[in-house]
């Protein structure tokens, strides 16, 4: 496993220090007072049960524009940790009071063709995992990942991938293992002789220590890609199984969705399943989770209908990768449509795109 250990640069350190003054700071880093810049600050809303502003945090350090992408609330709903261009910054969830902030400029290429950073947080709160695309020296771009203490914002660990070709390697999801014992990170990286391929990296939750890495190239042997304005959704985790989906070329259907299973203590394939939509055209799959039993997986994108792209979501069986419906959807307008995001309610029987 070509993984690399990485560290926050000590520059980036040292500003959390003056920031923080300590592990758990009383005031707010420092933000800027432009007003031109204000919407792509990093600004996590939170509002009441009626829809009412609660409050509204911002942060605008380092590199501009600051760019939020991803949030995540801790499981016990009392912390909110927003990352992006800039770094991770943890809020309390009650009040917005600032928390901490763990800050990095080894992100590149927030949007446009370079995946956004993503972050989850482990199943018992107290690791925050971040992961994005960072430079590297002779490599290209690599899979670069980060663990943070939840309560201090201290970093535990980051790694990096660098696949096969040295070449272009973006980070597009992550996911923890409901035992809070692995961290899955997805996304696709350059092939050395099959240009992107998808790229799943598993890692050992407490260390960063490598566990296995799988590799996918389609049977069109061309790019298998990903959607960079799609949610931060293409992986998901039971306790047996890690998912993964995103965009594959066919062997003559052109692009197609794809979404794998993999054993997720070896990283061994279980199952592949692949889509056509009827308009046998580009298929592009955005965001797949996992019903509340794991019985069931989800998919959802954009796939070619007789005149568009439609949204269209499928559902498989997690066991074996059958597939157990399709539901597609065409506007009014009869423009193009595709799900970005999906989730699954706490009773498995409702899914929404």
């Amino acid at each position: 496993m070509d993984t690399k250990s990485c560290l926050l640069p000590v520059a980036a350190l040292a500003l959390v220090a003056a920031a923080c003054g300590g592990p758990t700071p009383t005031t707010e880093p420092s933000r800027s007072a432009s007003s031109t810049r204000a919407t792509s600050d990093l600004t996590p809303p939170a509002t009441g049960a009626a829809g009412a502003t609660v409050w509204v945090k911002r942060y605008a350090g380092g590199r501009q524009p600051a760019v939020a992408e991803s949030v995540v609330t801790s499981p016990d709903g009392a912390s909110v940790f927003v990352t992006g261009s800039n770094g991770t910054v943890a809020y309390r969830a009650g009040t917005g009071e600032w928390r901490w902030l763990a800050p990095t400029d080894a992100f590149v290429g927030s949007g446009g063709s370079t995946p956004p950073p993503t972050v989850t947080v482990s199943p018992d709160g107290a690791t925050v995992f971040v992961a994005g695309t960072t430079g590297g020296a002779g490599s290209g771009e690599d899979y670069v990942t980060f663990a943070f203490d939840a309560a201090t914002g201290a970093q535990l660990w980051g790694e990096r991938y660098d696949g096969p070709a040295n070449g272009a390697d973006g980070a597009r999801s992550v996911a923890v293992s409901p035992d809070g014992g692995t961290v899955f990170v997805h996304g696709v990286s350059e092939g050395t002789a099959s240009g992107p391929d998808y790229a799943t990296v598993a890692y050992n939750a407490s260390t960063g220590a490598g566990v296995w890495v799988a590799r996918y190239d389609g049977p069109g042997h061309g790019p298998e890609t990903y959607f960079p304005s799609s949610a931060p959704q293409s992986v998901a985790v039971t306790g047996a199984r890690v998912f993964v989906t995103g965009t594959s070329e066919g062997a003559e259907s052109g692009p197609d969705y794809a979404t794998i299973a993999y054993n997720a203590s070896t990283g061994a394939r279980v199952w592949v399943s692949r889509y056509n939509g009827p308009g046998d055209d580009a298929d592009l799959a955005h965001a797949v989770a996992v019903s509340p039993a794991g019985e069931t997986v989800f998919v959802t994108g954009g796939s070619s209908g007789a005149t568009s792209l439609d949204g269209a979501t499928v559902a498989y069986n997690a066991a074996t990768g059958e597939q157990r419906w399709v539901s597609r959807y065409d506007g009014p307008a009869k423009q193009n449509e595709g799900g970005i995001a999906i989730a699954v309610d706490s009773s498995g029987t409702r899914v929404f795109v």
